[in-house]
């Protein structure tokens, strides 16, 4: 989704006389923003695709590159056995059943599109078919749904393909604009939609309500341009105000206003153009050298209720599969559990639904979580308990029956707590960031407290790396908050990594992030010059190409120390 567009926060004495180009904008709906989509994509699969073909690696090399090591093999055994029945029916059998014959049955959109960049995509995808292998491994899990849910509205079935541009189908996909899950929407644009994110769960991520979402906020798109797919796509990705500038612009110049015609960020331009060529390739893979993996046009999972909090490791064993299944098939739960507020239900294989509910109707909810019996000490908070125990303050409250967020000294606290250790949890968010800040990098790995004031771009400066690499590494996207006390990793360029103290120019600094709309003439170093920061940082704040000319009213996004602002 979208990369939200920026409110800017600076004194306004200290900005009054020089910014006149600075931006800022309120709350709006997604379908006028005129914000491009910074999602996390399919390139780090591209890569990964590239070098694995180039190397040793496997085609069909398992996907989930974020399961432990250790849990590797029992996670492939479990698919194996889910995605391999003993009994194969005969072909034609298979052949009826095959998801794609349903897929291609729902294409409404124009494939015969004769354009470069459409080619351009073709000939990648024809070059690298273990890719397709690769995006059909992971979205097997969740295709058969996507698919209902499109017929059930009426929508092209392209749509179905769609997580693999946002997405590669990765679940857990975070990219540097703050867009999550497979169909990557932002925190604004998810909660304009209803997708709820707390500590312990983030709906961007669900697989039910974040495709309802999605299809809701597409059939408005296409309802918006009078049924134009393509520019409803586009909408999706750069903003339905941006589109219709660009489509302004054009009549204008009495140019036409079709997709192909417009003149759109670059992203939006190689955007529709994946979707297409993967539409092409679905729709007819022997033309160009690929062969699909089967798909069953069966259920994958079923939706158990299960009423109340539950305890992620040991719902696992009540349906006899392995946790990281369970992840996911659910990977909107941060934690180690679901969410005690909910939504009080699993999705689990269908082959094990009935065991699970079987087994769940003999578990009263009070033993569906562990418990704790903490005795609270001096200079305990319900804070710091919480942090301790990984729940929540609110958590604490509720469950202890407690009016308030006073505690005493000797009090007896119930805590709800994980019944396995932290590797049985591997999917989980505080595991996934384990080993994202754990993987070797160039450079000198250096662990940074963030302290009150600190800044991406502050932080970045010190140790000579950019602002998206800083967030990268420590599963963030730029544009999050920085918590005092959280603790990030940094591979540093400096040669001797030092922590610059609170007294110094970086303590004092008065960075705010803000935003510049390019002018007729403007380029990146005279920005740069302009706001005394780096040609480097200002493409990496913005994802931009730069051996590319910026366009005039193109949006820019900076983090200005306002001390040296025009």
């Amino acid at each position: 989704m979208s990369a939200r567009r920026l409110s800017f926060l600076f004194f306004a004495g200290a900005l009054a006389s020089g910014c006149t180009s600075l931006i800022s904008q309120g709350e709006q709906s997604p379908l006028n923003t005129q914000e491009v989509t910074v999602a996390a994509g399919d390139e780090g699969l591209k890569k990964a695709v590239e070098t694995g073909e180039n190397g040793n690696a496997t085609r069909n090399e398992p996907l989930d590159e974020a399961i432990a090591p250790g849990l590797k093999l029992a996670a492939r055994d479990a698919r194996e056995k889910l995605d391999n029945p003993v009994q194969k029916a005969p072909e034609q059998e298979v052949a009826e059943q095959d998801l794609w014959v349903r897929l291609r049955s729902g294409f409404v959109m124009d494939h015969n599109i004769d354009n470069q960049r459409v080619r351009d995509q073709l000939n990648w995808y024809a070059r690298h078919p273990g890719y397709i292998d690769r995006v059909v491994e992971r979205g097997s899990r969740y295709l058969y749904h996507i698919v209902n849910e499109i017929e059930a509205r009426g929508l092209p079935a392209e749509y179905a393909l769609l997580p693999i541009v946002e997405s590669a189908f990765d679940p857990f996909a975070y990219s540097h604009g703050r867009a999550a899950g497979l169909w990557q929407f932002i925190p604004s644009t998810g909660k304009y939609f209803g997708l709820t994110q707390s500590w312990w769960h983030d709906e961007r991520r669900d697989v039910i309500a974040a495709t309802d979402a999605a299809l809701t906020y597409l059939d408005r798109l296409a309802n918006r341009f009078d049924g134009d797919y393509t520019l409803a796509l586009a909408a999706y990705n750069a903003g339905g105000g941006t589109v219709s500038s660009a489509m302004r612009r054009n009549r204008n110049s009495n140019k036409p206003t079709d997709f192909w015609s417009l003149q759109l960020p670059r992203e939006t331009r190689h955007y529709v153009p994946k979707l297409i060529a993967l539409a092409k390739i679905f729709d007819n893979p022997e033309a160009y050298g690929i062969e699909l993996p089967s798909l069953k046009d069966k259920p994958y999972f079923e939706i158990v209720e299960t009423g109340s909090q539950m305890d992620l490791a040991q719902a696992a064993e009540l349906a006899g599969v392995d946790v990281d299944e369970i992840y996911l098939l659910n990977p909107s739960f941060n934690r180690w559990a679901t969410s005690p507020d909910g939504p009080h239900r699993l999705l689990v294989p269908v082959q094990n639904a009935e065991t699970f509910r079987t087994a769940l109707a003999e578990i009263p909810s009070e033993q569906r979580v562990s418990w704790r019996n903490y005795k609270v000490e001096s200079g305990d908070s319900l804070n710091s308990i919480s942090r301790k125990f990984s729940t929540t303050p609110s958590v604490l409250q509720q469950v202890n029956n407690l009016n308030s967020d006073l505690i005493r000294v000797g009090q007896r606290l119930m805590i709800p707590s994980a019944s396995k250790g932290s590797d049985a949890y591997a999917l989980s968010a505080s595991q996934r960031l384990e080993r994202k800040q754990e993987r070797k990098r160039e450079g000198n790995k250096v662990r940074y407290t963030v302290r009150k004031g600190d800044t991406f771009w502050d932080i970045a400066r010190e140790h000579r790396v950019s602002v998206r690499e800083v967030a990268a590494w420590n599963g963030m996207a730029p544009g999050d908050p920085l918590i005092p006390g959280k603790e990030l990793v940094i591979w540093s360029k400096t040669s001797q990594p030092t922590v610059v103290a609170a007294s110094s120019g970086r303590g004092k600094a008065m960075v705010r992030k803000v935003g510049y709309r390019v002018r007729k003439g403007d380029s990146l170093a005279r920005i740069a010059s302009r706001f005394s920061v780096n040609v480097r940082d200002i493409a990496s704040w913005n994802d931009l190409n730069t051996a590319r000319y910026l366009q005039p009213g193109q949006s820019l996004v900076l983090y200005v120390d306002i001390r040296n602002s025009p």
